[in-house]
C-alpha cells in the first residue's frame, strides 16, 4: 500500500546495506534489518519481529524493502510512468545488458569507442558515427537500427548470428528511438520493476518465484507458460470424450483406454484416426522386443496365435502379464536405466581403470526391475541408500563407524548401498588433477548426472550463471552442489548377497593370479639387477645400503642414479611391469565382496580419495563443517555467497521441514542431506520427476517420448506432443504406487501401442505429421545393438539365458582386442575374451564395458558411450552397418552356428529354409521365397565347394613396442594371454563342409533382411 515512490527508495538502501542473505545467518539478518526499519516507521502494524514476511518478500529479498519507508526519501514523482519509460525497463534495458554491454560497457570493455551503459555515452556514438549511432525521436536516422537489422553488411550487431536480435526486440527498439529514447532513474526503474513484479501473469509472460537470481532482470524475468510447461504441478487431466470405431463383438476392445482417448483427441484435431491394428504374429514380436529384448520362440508364437484366435484380448493382455513376469525384463529395462545412469566398468579417460564391481550396481537395477521395486524407492535407494543403511545400523543398536570398518551389513543394509553405485556411474579419474578440481569435477558430475537422470534437468546450464532460458538460479545448482559436498566416493567392504551369482568366480581368479604372478615375476627380475647395481654404488661410495623406496628423499650426492643398472629397454620394462602388477592386482578386487559407492564423511579430504584406490577413511568423522559457496564463473578457486544444502526452487515443491522463510533448504548436518533430497526427488508432488520417468516409459515403447528430449524438460527441449497425456500417465502413476509393469500394461494394452505400420491417410499424414508425432501408425524401429547380438545368439541356439554375476567377454575382432591402450604411462592389458562359449555368449547387458574399449559390433549399431547420459538411442544408418552384417568374424560365426543347428535339426533343405524362417523372423516363408532360397543354397555350395577355408590361431603372448618416457628410445616387452591357452573357439568355416557353409550364407541374407532388424 505504500507510494512506489518510498518502495523505489528502499530497495535502493537495503540493496546496499542490509546483510547478505546468501551469507551466513543472513537471511535472519536481513529479516531483522527490514523489521527494525519498518517498525521504526509503522510500529502498530509490525510490532511483532517474530512475524514471518510473505513468501513474496522471503523469495526475493533483493527487493524485500519494497514494502518498507523512508518516508522522506525526494526525487520521485508519484507512480505515473509513461509506456516510453517502461518499454525501457522491462525491454530495452535487459535487451541491451545481454545483447550489447558485454562489448560495449561490462568490464571496461569498449569496442568501437561506444560506451552504452548510459545515456549519455549511447548518444555519444561511437568512434564511427557520433551522434548519428542514435537520434532520439526519429528511429530512421539512427544507425544503431540499421546495425541491428543487418542492413549493413560492414555493421551487423550482434555479429554473430545466434546472438541477432529478434524482431520483437528490434520493434521495441525503435518504439522507443521514436518515443525520444528515455532513460529513467535507476530509482524509477526500481519502481517500473516493483509494479510489473506485482503483476503474476503479463502479455510478456509469467514470473516464476523462485530462491533469487544474480541480479534482479533475472529474479523477475518472464517466460511464456507452454515454456515452462514442466515447471507447472502435474494436474490429472478429464479423459477426452471419444467413440473407438472397434465394437466388443470384434473382440479387440471392449473399454476405451485412456491412453487412446488422449490419442484421438489429438487426431481428431486433425481430422485422422488411429489405423488398423497389427496382426498378432507382429504384435508379439513387437511386445516381446520392448519388454525383454529378444524375439519370441516358435512355440511361443505358436500358443500366442492359438489363444488370440479363440480371445484376442484375453490373449494379448495375458501375454504381456508373461513378458512382464520374465526374468529378462529387467535386463532389458535394465539396460535402458543404464543408458541414462552411463554403466561402464572402468573409470574412463587417460588411465581407464577397472572399477572392478561396478556389476553389482548392475545387478541392482535388474533386479529392481525385475521385482517391480516402487520407482520412488528407486530412486531413494539410489541416491541415499548408505544414508538408509546407516539410519538401520543405528536402529539396531551399532555404530555406524565400526560397521563402516569391519563391513557388517544386514542383507537389505547391503542392497541399499549397491544402489548408491549410481552416483559413481560417471566417468572420473584424479591423475595429474589437483585435488580441488578433480573433487569439483566429481561433483559437477554427480549433480548434473542427478538433475538429468532424475528430473529432466541438464544441471550444467546454470552452474556458471543463472540459467539463460529456465527458472534455474545459480544458487540452487550450488545448493544442490552442496547437498553432495559430504560425499565421498569409495570401494566398500559390503557382503555379496544371497542372490547375487559367483559363477565364474575359481577361474576368473586364476586368470587374474596368473597374469599377476608373470607380471611380478617379471617386476623382481628388473629390481633385483637394479639394486644388485645400487649395492654396488653404495659400497663403491663407502655409505650404507639404503633399498629403492628409503632413498627416494636422500639428495643426488648421497644416493646412486635412478633406473641404476639397467638399460634403456629395462628402464621401460621396469615401468610396465610395476604397472600391470599394480592393474591386476586391481582386478582381484573383482571376487571380493566389495562395492562401488559413496559414504558420508565431515572433512574437507579423506585418506584415500584417489581414483586409484578409494577406500573408506574410517578414522574420518561422519559430521563435520563443510562450507559451500557459489563458484564465481564456475571456477572453484573464485568463491562467491556462501549456500547450503538445497533443492531446486522453481518447482515450488517445498521440503518437508524447512523453514518457512525458504522452504527449500536441506539439513545443514552431513548425515541426512542427500535422503532428504532423494525424498524431495520422490515427492509424489515433484512434477519432474514424475513426468520424466513415465516419458521414459513411454519412449520404451514408442521409440519417442512423448516430450522428445528425456534428459532436459526446459524451455529449450522438444516440448511434448501430447502435454495432457504425459500429466495424466504421471498422476496416474503416482496414484497407483508408483509401479513400472503396471504402467507398461496400460500403454500396451492401448489401440495407440498396437496399431500398425500402414494407414488408409498415409500420404497426407507424411504431408501433415512427417514425424509422426500424431501416433496414427506405428513407425518401424530398429534392434538396438544389444539387441541385434541377442538375437543373433537366440537364433543359433547359443545363448545363454543365466542372469546376474560378474561380466563377461565376448570374443570381439582381435585387431581391436588387441590393439594398444595407454594407460598411465604404460599399455593397458590387452583385450581377452571368456574362453568358454558359454561365457561368451551371454545376454549383451552382462559383456564386459570398458569406456576406452567399445565392442566393435556393438558400437558401429551405436551403442552410446557411457561417458554421458544418453536419452536416446541413435539409429542412423551407416555405410560400416552394412560390411559388418556381411563381412564381420562375428555374424561369419554366427551364421555358421545357425547353420549347424538347423543341420542337427532338420535334415531336408527345404525344412532347414522353413525353420530358418521361424527362429530368424518368426514366421515361415512363402513358396517363392523358398524357391529362391533353395537356388541359392545350392549356388553357394557349388563355389564352396572349390574354397579351402584357412583355420584360425589365437596367440597365447605378444609382442608390445613402447617409448621409454626418458630417452625416447623404443623398448619391448613381452605379453601373455594365457585366455587363449585352453580356449574353445567359436565354430569356425574350416571346421565345417561346403553344405554348412553354404546353409550359412544363407542365415546371413536372413540376418542381413529388415524383417531381422527392424520391429514393426
Amino acid at each position: 500500500t505504500y507510494p512506489l515512490k518510498i518502495i523505489a527508495r528502499c530497495h535502493l538502501f537495503v540493496a546496499q546495506h542490509a546483510p547478505n542473505p546468501s551469507r551466513p545467518n543472513g537471511r535472519k539478518g536481513r529479516d531483522f534489518f527490514l523489521r527494525k526499519m519498518l517498525t521504526s516507521f509503522d510500529a502498530s502494524a509490525f510490532a511483532d519481529e517474530r512475524r514471518p514476511f510473505s513468501p513474496m518478500i522471503r523469495n526475493k529479498f533483493t527487493l524485500a524493502p519494497l514494502i518498507l519507508a523512508l518516508a522522506s526519501a525526494p526525487g520521485i514523482a508519484e507512480e505515473k510512468f509513461s509506456e516510453a519509460e517502461q518499454l525501457f525497463t522491462l525491454k530495452v534495458a535487459p535487451m541491451l545488458s545481454e545483447k550489447c554491454n558485454g562489448c560495449h560497457g561490462n568490464d571496461g570493455k569498449i569496442k568501437g569507442g561506444y560506451d552504452m551503459l548510459t545515456r549519455e555515452t549511447l548518444l555519444a556514438g561511437g568512434d564511427e558515427f557520433g551522434k548519428e549511432s542514435l537520434v532520439p525521436g526519429d528511429a530512421k536516422k539512427s544507425f544503431i537500427m540499421d546495425a541491428v537489422r543487418w542492413d549493413d553488411p560492414d555493421w551487423e550487431m550482434p555479429p554473430k548470428e545466434n546472438d541477432r536480435l529478434s524482431k520483437e526486440q528490434i520493434a521495441d527498439l525503435e518504439t522507443w528511438i521514436e518515443a525520444g529514447a528515455p532513460w529513467p532513474s535507476d530509482e524509477i526503474q526500481g519502481a517500473i520493476r516493483y509494479a510489473e513484479s506485482h503483476k503474476k501473469v503479463t502479455a510478456d509472460g509469467v514470473i516464476v518465484d523462485t530462491s533469487g537470481g544474480l541480479g534482479d532482470e533475472w529474479t523477475f524475468r518472464r517466460y511464456q507458460p507452454e515454456d515452462i510447461w514442466a515447471f507447472q504441478p502435474v494436474v490429472k487431466p478429464e479423459v477426452p470424450k471419444t467413440e473407438i470405431s472397434k465394437t466388443e463383438a470384434t473382440g479387440s476392445v471392449h473399454q476405451t483406454n485412456p491412453v487412446d482417448s488422449f490419442i484421438e483427441a489429438k487426431l481428431a484435431e486433425q481430422n485422422f484416426t488411429l489405423g488398423e491394428e497389427a496382426e498378432p504374429r507382429k504384435l508379439l514380436r513387437r511386445a516381446s522386443y520392448d519388454l525383454i529384448g529378444l524375439p519370441p520362440t516358435p512355440d511361443e508364437i505358436d500358443k500366442f496365435l492359438a489363444t488370440w484366435e479363440k480371445a484376442p484380448e484375453k490373449a494379448w493382455s495375458a501375454e504381456v502379464d508373461r513378458l512382464l513376469a520374465s526374468p529378462h525384463y529387467g535386463e532389458r529395462w535394465g539396460q535402458h536405466w543404464l543408458d541414462v545412469a552411463r554403466y561402464a566398468d572402468t573409470g574412463g579417460f587417460s588411465n581407464d581403470f577397472e572399477r572392478s564391481n561396478a556389476w553389482r550396481y548392475r545387478d541392482y537395477v535388474i533386479r529392481a526391475f525385475n521385482e517391480d521395486k516402487p520407482y520412488n524407492q528407486f530412486v531413494i535407494e539410489q541416491l541415499a541408500g548408505d544414508e538408509l543403511a546407516d539410519a538401520s545400523v543405528r536402529k539396531r543398536g551399532e555404530k555406524v563407524e565400526e560397521v563402516r570398518k569391519k563391513g557388517n551389513y544386514t542383507q537389505e543394509e547391503a542392497e541399499w548401498i549397491l544402489a548408491t553405485g549410481f552416483l559413481r556411474m560417471g566417468p572420473w579419474d584424479d591423475a595429474m588433477v589437483p585435488f580441488e578440481e578433480a573433487r569439483q569435477l566429481y561433483l559437477d558430475d554427480v549433480v548434473n548426472a542427478v538433475g538429468q537422470t532424475f528430473l529432466a534437468t541438464t544441471m550444467r546450464c546454470f552452474k556458471c550463471h543463472d540459467h539463460k532460458f529456465d527458472p534455474l538460479p545459480t544458487k540452487d545448482y550450488y545448493r544442490m552442489y552442496s547437498t553432495f559436498s559430504g560425499t565421498w566416493a569409495a570401494e566398500r567392504d559390503v557382503p555379496f548377497l544371497e542372490e547375487e551369482s559367483n559363477d565364474g568366480f575359481a577361474e576368473g581368479k586364476s586368470h587374474v593370479d596368473k597374469m599377476w604372478k608373470f607380471a611380478n615375476l617379471e617386476s623382481t627380475k628388473i629390481l633385483k639387477k637394479q639394486e644388485d647395481a645400487a649395492k654396488v654404488w653404495f659400497k663403491e661410495a663407502g655409505l650404507e645400503y639404503k633399498n629403492e623406496n628409503a632413498r627416494k628423499s636422500l639428495d643426488d650426492e648421497v644416493k646412486p642414479p635412478r633406473d641404476v643398472g639397467l638399460d634403456e629397454t629395462e628402464k621401460g620394462q621396469k615401468k610396465v611391469r610395476t604397472q600391470d602388477k599394480w592393474v591386476w592386482d586391481r582386478r582381484k578386487q573383482r571376487y571380493d565382496p566389495m562395492a562401488q559407492s559413496v559414504y558420508n564423511a565431515g572433512v574437507k579430504k579423506p585418506k584415500a580419495a584417489g581414483a586409484k584406490a578409494l577406500r573408506v577413511d574410517k578414522n574420518a568423522p561422519i559430521e563435520g563443517e563443510i562450507e559451500s559457496f557459489i563458484y564465481t564463473g564456475g571456477t572453484y578457486e573464485a568463491l562467491g555467497d556462501k549456500v547450503g544444502p538445497g533443492v531446486i526452487s522453481a518447482l515450488g515443491v517445498h521440503v518437508e521441514g524447512a523453514p518457512e522463510d525458504d522452504p527449500y533448504v536441506l539439513p545443514e548436518g552431513i548425515e541426512g542431506r542427500r535422503l532428504e533430497l532423494a525424498k524431495w526427488i520422490a515427492n509424489p508432488k515433484n512434477q519432474l520427476t514424475t513426468r520424466s520417468i513415465v516419458n521414459r516409459i513411454w519412449q520404451g515403447h514408442f521409440g519417442q517420448a512423448i516430450a522428445r528430449n528425456p534428459n532436459n524438460f526446459g524451455v529449450k527441449g522438444a516440448k511434448p506432443t501430447h502435454p495432457e497425456l504425459l500429466d495424466w500417465l504421471a498422476a496416474d502413476f503416482v496414484e497407483n504406487g508408483w509401479t513400472m509393469k503396471r504402467m507398461h500394461k496400460v500403454i500396451m494394452t492401448s489401440q495407440a501401442y498396437r496399431v500398425g505400420t500402414k494407414h488408409d491417410d498415409l500420404e497426407r499424414l507424411r504431408t501433415v505429421d512427417p514425424d509422426n508425432k500424431l501416433l496414427a501408425y506405428r513407425t518401424p524401429r530398429r534392434l538396438s545393438a544389444e539387441e541385434m547380438r541377442d538375437s543373433f545368439l537366440a537364433a543359433t541356439g547359443e545363448l545363454n539365458e543365466k542372469t546376474g554375476g560378474l561380466f563377461v567377454k565376448p570374443e570381439i575382432n582381435m585387431e581391436v582386442a588387441l590393439q594398444p591402450r595407454m594407460i598411465q604411462f604404460s599399455l593397458a592389458p590387452a583385450y581377452q575374451p571368456s574362453p568358454k562359449p558359454d561365457d561368451r555368449n551371454r545376454r549383451s547387458i552382462y559383456a564386459y564395458r570398458v569406456r576406452g574399449l567399445a565392442d566393435p559390433l556393438l558400437e558401429i549399431f551405436n551403442q552410446p558411450s557411457p561417458n554421458d547420459s544418453c536419452e536416446m538411442r541413435d539409429s542412423a544408418a551407416v555405410s560400416p552397418q552394412a560390411f559388418t552384417l556381411l563381412n564381420s568374424d562375428v555374424i561369419t560365426d554366427r551364421s555358421i552356428a545357425f547353420a549347424k543347428r538347423l543341420k542337427q535339426e532338420q535334415s531336408e533343405l527345404n525344412a532347414q529354409i522353413s525353420e530358418a524362417f521361424e527362429l530368424s523372423l518368426g514366421r515361415k516363408p512363402d513358396a517363392n521365397e523358398v524357391g529362391r532360397l533353395t537356388k541359392y543354397v545350392a549356388e553357394m555350395q557349388a563355389y564352396h565347394e572349390k574354397i579351402s577355408p584357412s583355420q584360425e590361431t589365437y596367440p597365447v603372448q605378444i609382442t608390445r613396442t613402447l617409448i621409454e618416457e626418458f630417452s625416447g628410445e623404443p623398448f619391448d616387452y613381452e605379453e601373455i594371454l594365457p585366455a587363449f591357452e585352453n580356449y574353445i573357439p567359436d565354430t569356425k568355416a574350416s571346421d565345417v563342409d561346403a553344405e554348412t557353409r553354404a546353409l550359412a550364407d544363407l542365415c546371413v541374407v536372413l540376418f542381413n533382411s529388415n524383417e531381422f532388424i527392424y520391429v514393426y
